[in-house]
């Protein structure tokens, strides 16, 4: 049996994370049939209790390695001493259980979506890399499956040793255009394929609704997510609370101009009860500021796993979202969707969906008005949204294939090799 060391993630408390996982591992072995995928953990006994049946599919829970101190270190210097960053990064020297799983392992993936870009620190950045660099050191096939990349433009001494790296995996399987683009503007093409986000193909989870759904009519429901992370941005702009304000102004305009209800979905909330990067702490912000709404909004309670949020958010008939996997599953269950994006990935994923940009709201713009005007657009474009998404939706849910097939492929040519 065949094992795969998944790296990128750590906790099921962003739903993205693990919607990654859950419908990555339905892919393998779809593909591959039984396999053992190694999955770390910064707390095994909260995601295992989120994936009960983990088990059943060939999931071992493992500790998941964290970034060294002097990774961190070396971060707050370059960010003194910028001249540093010329300098190849510290090459990462694991400890035993981190080394032990590589050698264990048949193939490396590197998921996680957008890890391989600057939207966090490059003490994260060059962990990841570091990790696929040890495998990729003990001949293993390391996959950056289903990514975003970059841009690192503004950071250029940064780019030349990722585009170094990323020209050494693999494989590099990326899940919007916009990151194609800018890989093959560097030299990187021979070993890129374009696939869809996995998440395109994960699998919903029916649960009863009737406890948490806003009252509402024949018009139906309207999901909304903001998140601490859009907010954190608008701050670092000089705007902090704005979008709490705007939010909640938009809220009451949808519950006076119209009939449809609203639900406040949150998909990032730690498991630890963590205020930190929560949103559903976030969203109570936002329910308290909208006051009176004679029970048309509510909020999904908390507890609920990746693929329960799928299946409530495919129960709406409009979604406005600002994590990329609560917006993908809007997307993939045909509910017309606005992306408030922070990001190229928002962008690139609507761009090759829908061939515009149209539904794309970029943070910076967020406000009543303009949360209203891309209610209206979806409104408007709600049966052209809905025939688009029938006609494409069931390529996109088999191209994250694409990659599991590969390394079919490969196993298979080296046992022809092997003997």
């Amino acid at each position: 049996m065949k094992t795969i060391y998944l790296t990128g993630q750590n906790n099921f408390g962003n739903r993205g994370c693990e919607a990654l996982v859950r419908s990555t591992v339905e892919l393998l072995r779809a593909e591959l049939g039984d396999i053992r995928v190694l999955v770390p953990s910064a707390d095994i006994a909260r995601d295992s209790a989120q994936w009960p049946e983990a088990a059943s599919l060939g999931v071992e829970w493992v500790e998941a390695p964290t970034v060294p101190s002097g990774f961190i270190n070396w971060d707050r210097l370059c960010r003194r001493l910028p001249f540093l960053l010329g300098l190849q990064w510290p090459r990462l020297q694991p400890d035993a259980k981190l080394a032990a799983r590589i050698r264990q392992c048949d193939a490396v993936l590197s998921i996680g979506g957008d890890n391989y870009s600057l939207d966090y620190d490059l003490a994260s950045l060059f962990f990841f890399v570091g990790i696929a660099e040890l495998a990729l050191a003990a001949n293993k096939p390391v996959i950056l499956w289903g990514a975003s990349v970059g841009p690192f433009s503004a950071r250029p001494a940064v780019e030349k040793q990722l585009i170094a790296h990323l020209k050494r995996l693999s494989l590099i399987t990326i899940r919007e255009s916009h990151s194609i683009t800018y890989l093959r503007e560097r030299g990187v093409s021979a070993n890129v394929q374009a696939v869809t986000d996995s998440a395109f193909a994960m699998t919903p989870q029916p649960l009863p609704v009737d406890g948490f759904w806003p009252m509402h009519s024949d018009e139906g429901v309207v999901g909304l997510n903001v998140s601490p992370l859009v907010e954190k941005v608008r701050a670092a702009a000089g705007e902090p609370g704005v979008l709490i304000r705007e939010s909640a102004a938009f809220i009451r305009r949808v519950l006076a101009e119209t009939r449809m209800s609203v639900l406040l979905v949150p998909h990032v909330a730690p498991l630890d009860g963590s205020a930190t990067n929560n949103d559903e702490l976030y969203l109570q912000q936002i329910l308290a500021a909208v006051g009176e709404h004679g029970g048309r909004l509510a909020q999904v309670p908390s507890g609920l796993n990746a693929s329960q949020l799928k299946y409530v958010i495919s129960r709406c008939r409009f979604f406005i979202g600002a994590r990329t996997h609560a917006t993908i599953a809007a997307m993939s269950t045909s509910v017309p969707c606005t992306s408030i994006a922070y990001s190229v990935k928002a962008r690139g994923i609507n761009r090759d969906l829908f061939g515009h940009e149209d539904f794309v709201l970029p943070t910076p713009a967020v406000s009543d008005q303009s949360l209203w005007d891309h209610l209206q657009r979806l409104v408007v474009g709600e049966p052209q949204i809905k025939a688009l998404s029938a006609e494409r939706l069931p390529e996109w849910r088999q191209r994250p294939k694409l990659a599991a097939q590969w390394l079919a492929r490969h196993w298979q040519a080296q046992e022809a090799v092997h003997g």
